[in-house]
C-alpha cells in the first residue's frame, strides 16, 4: 500500500516536473534569438490606462465564461451563484499557473463545496465546456485563414495539419459522445469491459470518466441552454479578441498599419494554441507562438514581439494569481457573514454528504 502511495506521489512530482522542463524548452525556443534588454525597454514606455483597460477586458471575458458555465448548471441548480462561478472560473487559471489542468479539478471542488452540488456533475461540465472550447478555436482558427490578406497556411505551415488531425479528432469525440449518450449502459459497458482485459485500475478510470461526460452533457437539456452556450460562446471570443487588441495599445503596437480587430482575431487565434499546451499558465508555449504570429505573419521585430508576448502573459499571469486568492477571501467573508463555512484548498478536498 506505501508503495503504491509512494509511486503515485512519485508519479505525480515527476509530471510536474515535466510541464516545467517543457515550458523552458519553449522559452528557449522562444528568446533564444531576441535582445530582451530591449524588449523590457519596450515594456518600460507601457501605458498604464492600456494596462487597465486591458484588465478590464481580461476580468470581462472570464465573468462571460462564468456566465455560459451558468447555462451548464442551470438545470442542475437554478440558482446558482454567479460570484461564485466567476470565482471557480478564477481559481481554476489561478491554479493552472502552478500546476497545468490541476486547476480544473479545483474548480469542481470549490463550486461543488460552495453550492453543494456533486463535484461528479460539475466536473462533467468542465469537460464539456473544454470540448466546446477546443471546437470554438478550430473554428475559429478557419475563419482566420478566411479572413487574412495573404495564404495564413503559407505563412504557417504546421496550421493545416494541426486543424486537419483537430477536426478529425472532434469529429470521432463527437460521433463517440453520441454513442455514449444515446447508449450509455450497452456502449459504456462494452468498453469498460474489453479495457478491463487489459488492466482493472484503467476499466475504472474509463467507467468514471463516462460517467462524468454523461452527467455533464445531461446537464444541457433545452434549446434554451443550447443556444445561451452558443452565444455566450461566441461572446468568450469576441472578448478574448478585444483583449488582444487591447495588448496592442499597451506597447503603442496599435499605430502599425496592419493592426486591426481582424489581426488581434488572428493573434488571439493561433497564439492561444500555446495554451493547450501542459505548461504552467501557457508559460513558455505562449511566448513562443504569439512570438512566431507576430514576426512571421505581421512583420514585427523579435524585440517588440517578445515585448507583447512578456507583457500579455505576465499581465494575465498575476491578474490570475492575485485574483484567486481576492475572491476565495471575499467569498468566504461573504460566506462567514451568512453563519457558512468558509472553504480552503484543504477543505474542498472532503467530500460532500450528496457529492460523488
Amino acid at each position: 500500500m506505501i508503495s503504491a502511495k509512494s509511486n503515485k506521489s512519485s508519479a505525480k512530482i515527476w509530471g510536474a516536473l515535466l510541464t516545467v522542463v517543457i515550458s523552458l524548452i519553449f522559452l528557449f525556443i522562444a528568446f533564444q534569438k531576441v535582445d530582451l534588454s530591449r524588449s523590457f525597454s519596450i515594456i518600460s514606455k507601457t501605458s498604464l490606462i492600456a494596462v487597465l483597460i486591458y484588465l478590464a477586458v481580461f476580468f470581462a471575458s472570464h465573468y462571460a465564461r462564468a456566465i455560459r458555465w451558468k447555462f451548464m448548471l442551470d438545470s442542475v441548480k437554478p440558482d446558482v451563484s454567479k460570484n461564485y462561478l466567476f470565482g471557480a472560473v478564477m481559481v481554476s487559471y489561478g491554479v493552472s499557473c502552478v500546476i497545468p489542468r490541476l486547476g480544473e479539478v479545483y474548480r469542481a471542488l470549490f463550486l461543488g463545496k460552495w453550492e453543494n452540488i456533486s463535484r461528479t456533475t460539475v466536473l462533467g461540465t468542465i469537460v464539456v465546456e473544454r470540448i466546446i472550447d477546443v471546437t470554438f478555436f478550430a473554428f475559429a482558427s478557419l475563419v482566420s485563414a478566411a479572413i487574412y490578406s495573404g495564404n495564413l497556411y503559407y505563412e504557417i505551415p504546421w496550421l493545416k495539419a494541426l486543424l486537419v488531425t483537430g477536426f478529425s479528432l472532434i469529429f470521432l469525440a463527437v460521433i463517440f459522445l453520441i454513442l455514449l449518450i444515446s447508449f450509455q449502459n450497452k456502449f459504456a459497458a462494452i468498453l469498460v469491459s474489453l479495457t478491463a482485459k487489459l488492466s482493472i485500475k484503467l476499466s475504472e478510470k474509463l467507467k468514471s470518466l463516462f460517467e462524468t461526460l454523461v452527467e455533464g452533457f445531461s446537464s444541457i437539456k433545452t434549446w434554451r441552454h443550447i443556444v445561451g452556450i452558443m452565444s455566450w460562446s461566441l461572446i468568450i471570443m469576441l472578448l478574448y479578441t478585444l483583449n488582444t487588441y487591447a495588448g496592442f495599445f499597451m506597447l503603442d503596437m496599435h499605430n502599425e498599419e496592419s493592426i486591426n480587430f481582424a489581426t488581434a482575431w488572428i493573434v488571439m487565434t493561433i497564439s492561444s494554441f500555446g495554451n493547450f499546451v501542459p505548461t504552467p499558465g501557457g508559460t513558455g508555449s505562449y511566448h513562443a507562438i504569439a512570438i512566431f504570429v507576430l514576426t512571421k505573419v505581421y512583420g514585427f521585430d523579435s524585440e517588440s514581439s517578445a515585448a507583447y508576448a512578456i507583457l500579455t502573459h505576465f499581465v494575465g499571469y498575476v491578474g490570475f494569481i492575485v485574483s484567486t486568492f481576492l475572491i476565495i477571501n471575499y467569498l468566504n467573508m461573504k460566506r462567514a457573514k451568512k453563519g457558512l463555512p468558509k472553504e480552503t484548498f484543504l477543505s474542498v478536498l472532503r467530500s460532500n454528504s450528496d457529492s460523488k
